[in-house]
């Protein structure tokens, strides 16, 4: 299996050319529709074609913009805000890069440059983010949350290891526990082969975003599945990763403050 990222605008495109292809609509009418010419319309066919769904995902994804600035004029301006203007934002400090130092930029442009920089921080990101509770399951083992936890287990007794942590979602059942090595797929596996063999298929696990459940790499050439994932999708099973880093443990800590 194969993952494409898509906009919402190549969605639409792909959506489009695989009609023209079908015969259900008119190259015409596919052009007035995606707003190109003809010639622009046979050529996103062939590569339709050829490539298959990547074909229709933009080329300059992941390059340079044509009107980017050069590295140089970048730095330059970032040396004169954190110089001159570093509690400035970007609004002023465009201003007065005009009136003092002849520079013309556009507002926006230098306000991703300060917050690429560390130097200005959006609205969105000066708010605390709050978050939605997640409403348990109903049903004991739909759900079940996987965690490792890292520790000194057994003081100066033993090694330091990591307990996998496998937690019913819906009655914060303790399911399965057991201490491997490190938080590693092979140790996952091995860990949810028992789990699996005791309990039975859960329709879902619920996990943070670690390397064993999630490709942080995964480009539009590959599947963007670990190799834990695939065993998962082989049995059928989802792996449904949390937004936020704590999320996973958060009835683990309710469980241990109760």
């Amino acid at each position: 299996m194969t993952v494409v990222a898509m906009s919402h605008g190549e969605i639409s495109r792909f959506d489009t050319l695989m009609r023209v292809d079908r015969g259900e609509l008119r190259v015409e009418d596919a052009a007035a529709l995606l707003g190109l010419k003809r010639r622009q319309i046979f050529r996103l066919l062939e590569r339709l074609r050829t490539e298959g769904a990547s074909g229709v995902v933009s080329r300059q994804r992941g390059r340079p913009s044509n009107w980017r600035h050069s590295d140089a004029f970048r730095e330059r301006i970032l040396s004169l805000v954190r110089e001159h203007y570093a509690d400035f934002g970007p609004t002023l400090a465009r201003e007065y890069l005009a009136e003092r130092h002849a520079i013309s930029i556009g507002c926006e442009t230098l306000r991703q440059l300060m917050i690429e920089a560390g130097i200005w921080q959006d609205r969105a990101a000066r708010r605390s983010r709050p978050y939605q509770p997640r409403h348990r399951r109903d049903c004991r083992g739909e759900l079940i949350q996987i965690d490792g936890s890292d520790h000194e287990w057994f003081e100066d007794r033993g090694p330091r290891c990591t307990l996998l942590v496998y937690i019913d979602d819906a009655t914060s059942e303790l399911m399965h526990l057991k201490m491997v090595e490190s938080e590693s797929t092979f140790s996952y596996m091995e860990a949810t082969r028992e789990y699996i063999e005791r309990h039975g298929k859960p329709v879902a696990f619920y996990s943070d975003k670690h390397t064993v459940f999630r490709n942080p790499k995964a480009t539009a050439k590959g599947d963007g599945m670990t190799h834990f994932g695939r065993a998962l999708d082989a049995l059928n099973i989802e792996i449904i990763c949390a937004n936020s880093p704590d999320a996973p443990g958060r009835h683990l800590l309710n469980r241990r403050t109760q």
